[in-house]
């Protein structure tokens, strides 16, 4: 299993000098798969680059969304695959509050975008499951998903292939004032002994209370879960936009003390556009 971050930014994408090292692009993560099927998590900014890669390859593309809001979405008219001829996209949307399965391409529709949905020559396909159905296969990977907790709901999706086990959790509050889709104890039992799980830690506490309720976690939380589900790595994600490189390095300097603290083997690191590891 191929993992590569493709954008890593929470909200908005974030140009300039200031955050050249971990990248600007928002949500989007490559897995290729050990048989070749390529699988993306989110369509944020980030899809624009992967889509000049798999535009060369004539094989399915597997698109998971976690949710509908704009950083998630946003890459998809730019992703070079939806305009070739006879590509087959599968798109798998995320267990949102209101079921708008097809708000990705919505977006551009009427005023919003030149080119309309029905103008693309891609066969996209929307793949949905009763609400009760949390997993499926995707070429050699079993699929499980779970609900998360966020404004407008959503999934968390993992992957398994060949012993090997992705948790991807994104845009996902621990620990909200409202009411849960799933407790912590939900999440340990859903990345259990992962091999990477890539987690929301867009805060700090001292962005809090101000921030509490908008969805996303704070990074030593995301630790805490990593740890409880005794997996190797914790990849930091959805990096808030003010955030410079210089203060997401100082975020994993942080984490890396309350690790090392509790004596685990665990591998912290934050998310960085072009990053790649190979399980």
């Amino acid at each position: 299993m191929r993992v590569t971050f493709y954008g890593v930014r929470g909200s908005i994408p974030t140009p300039g000098a200031a955050y050249i090292k971990y990248g600007g692009n928002t949500a989007c993560v490559h897995v290729e798969l050990n048989d070749g099927t390529d699988i993306i998590l989110d369509s944020g900014t980030g899809i624009r680059l992967l889509g000049n890669k798999l535009k060369n390859k004539t094989s399915p593309i597997h698109l998971l969304l976690s949710h509908n809001h704009w950083d998630h979405i946003q890459g998809f008219p730019f992703f070079s695959p939806i305009y070739q001829a006879n590509r087959d996209i599968f798109i798998y949307p995320g267990q949102t509050s209101l079921a708008q399965h097809d708000h990705i391409l919505q977006q551009m529709e009427g005023s919003f975008f030149p080119v309309s949905p029905c103008d693309l020559h891609a066969n996209i396909q929307f793949k949905t499951f009763p609400e009760n159905q949390m997993s499926w296969q995707i070429g050699n990977a079993k699929i499980k998903r779970l609900r998360m907790n966020h404004p407008g709901k959503g999934s968390a999706y993992c992957l398994e292939e060949d012993g090997v086990k992705l948790a991807y959790i994104t845009d996902n509050e621990l620990y909200p004032p409202y009411q849960k889709e799933t407790n912590f104890l939900g999440f340990v039992d859903f990345a259990k002994d992962a091999d990477m799980i890539i987690h929301d830690a867009q805060y700090l506490a001292s962005d809090m209370p101000d921030k509490s309720g908008w969805g996303h976690s704070v990074a030593e939380e995301a630790v805490k879960l990593a740890l409880a589900c005794q997996a190797k790595h914790l990849a930091l994600y959805s990096h808030d936009p003010d955030r410079t490189d210089k203060d997401i390095d100082m975020i994993v300097e942080h984490c890396e003390q309350y690790i090392t603290v509790t004596e685990s083997a665990l591998a912290v690191f934050a998310s960085a556009e072009g990053q790649t590891l190979i399980f």
